[in-house]
């Protein structure tokens, strides 16, 4: 599943395509994906402005302006397991990176497509339809079920050592399994968690309440932080159905120091361990066992 990398990525290719920009058409091939659409989701989107584009954890925030008999709404998508979006201008120049030409959007898993005006084609598939999409009230945006009780942004202001500790503070679940709870962090999946933790040196089975002191909880604050930001800056990571918008393929995957490396040398110097693999909640966990303690 994308985790933050991955979904800002997105967001940040789909934005020039759809902020200041109506919906001049929508076409919706099905009723629902893992959930049912809205009622009248075409409709209620049909001529409506995009003020801007946001990203909440791994959800992407569309927010919508207000129309007659219409207050301003927010368009919430998922990707799922393997949604994806291309985006298909009318002659590739005015938008970003590669896209394809003839103006698709009618394959077997290309769920809805959004006609913006100006002629771009923005083309939402998912064969496994694990991802959603909902409209809610922007007045009721922070309180709905997706978005409720989330933690902090590991890329905002107030994420920092202190607000972790805090959120660690009397845990008695490993540190992996905390990290993955999007109360306590928002965003974090099973590849990322992995990577910062080695970065951190602490090892994805210790106690989360014993990462609550100044000098661990700040360790691995900054970690969680640098591991996210250097995997946009490289386009996030390049796992089973995943693609930029434009179609091109993320290649931080290159860069993982522990995740999908089991038994090869810890690439710390002068450690000399092994990366090991154990699983935890079902998920796979990759770690050094010799520096991460």
């Amino acid at each position: 599943m994308p985790e933050l990398p991955e979904v800002e990525t997105v967001r940040r290719g789909l934005a020039p395509a759809l902020e200041g920009r109506r919906f001049a058409h929508v076409t919706q091939r099905r009723p629902d994906l893992r959930f049912p659409l809205p009622e009248r989701f075409a409709a209620r989107l049909k001529g409506r402005r995009v003020a801007r584009l946001e990203r909440r954890a791994k959800y992407i925030l569309v927010h919508i302006d207000a129309a007659p008999k219409a207050p301003e709404e927010v368009l919430i998508m998922h990707l799922g397991m393997s949604g994806r979006f291309t985006i298909h201008a009318p002659d590739g120049a005015s938008m970003p990176g590669r896209f394809h030409h003839g103006m698709p959007g009618a394959g077997r898993h290309d769920h809805i497509v959004f006609d913006m005006e100006g002629g771009t084609r923005i083309v939402y598939a998912d064969h496994r339809r694990f991802g959603f999409m909902d409209l809610v009230p922007e007045t009721e945006l922070t309180a709905c079920t997706h978005l409720a009780g989330i933690g902090p942004e590991p890329l905002g202001n107030e994420f920092s050592g202190p607000v972790l500790a805090e959120r660690l503070a009397g845990r008695r679940a490993p540190i992996k399994a905390a990290l993955l709870d999007q109360r306590t962090v928002a965003g974090l999946g099973n590849i990322y968690v992995c990577e910062a933790l080695f970065r951190a040196g602490l090892s994805p089975r210790r106690i989360a309440a014993t990462v609550a002191t100044p000098a661990r909880s700040a360790r691995l604050a900054a970690a969680i932080r640098d591991v996210l930001e250097e995997a946009i800056l490289a386009g996030g990571s390049t796992l089973r159905d995943y693609a930029h918008t434009d179609g091109e393929l993320g290649y931080f995957q290159h860069s993982f120091a522990v995740y999908g490396r089991e038994a090869e040398a810890c690439s710390k110097p002068r450690c000399g361990g092994t990366v090991a693999r154990i699983v935890q909640s079902g998920r796979s966990t990759f770690f050094c066992s010799s520096c991460q303690r």
